[in-house]
């Protein structure tokens, strides 16, 4: 299939398309008038590609996953290499949520009034020294520290 008819399988753009490959995580091969051509397992790497974007993965995480498909494994899972990233953006996510949490106890206790949220009197958290950093916050907003 030629590239037009790629992105549409993939519900993408050709611009897509051509970034993926000048990136090294799609490779098209060339028919005789130099038109790119891909197959049935050009579609799989882009739904690896696309889900792993959907949950926050960027192109160098994903291009382990890539590269195991590429290798014939059934799943860019597969491979050591993938599982790795996975256990690294695991943590990334586990710290996230605790800065979260606590962003979620600091804005209770100004909507509460109260001084300290529960888990900081049962000891099970300590306070922050100042309001935590939130990075969910455009970068204009965002506290230096």
């Amino acid at each position: 299939m030629r590239i037009g008819d790629l992105a549409r399988r993939a519900q993408t753009t050709t611009r897509t398309l051509r970034y993926y490959e000048s990136r090294g995580l799609l490779t098209a091969r060339r028919d005789d008038s130099g038109y790119r051509v891909y197959d049935e397992a050009d579609v799989l790497v882009l739904h690896q590609i696309k889900t792993l974007q959907d949950c926050g993965f960027d192109l160098e995480d994903i291009r382990p996953f890539v590269d195991c498909l590429r290798a014939g494994y059934p799943s860019g899972d597969s491979c050591p290499a993938s599982s790795e990233v996975y256990r690294r953006k695991l943590v990334e996510i586990e710290d996230r949520m605790a800065r979260l949490r606590d962003v979620h106890d600091w804005i209770r206790t100004r909507l509460d009034g109260t001084d300290f949220p529960a888990s900081l009197l049962d000891g099970t958290r300590r306070p922050p020294a100042d309001p935590p950093r939130c990075e969910l916050a455009p970068d204009r907003f965002r506290r230096n520290g």
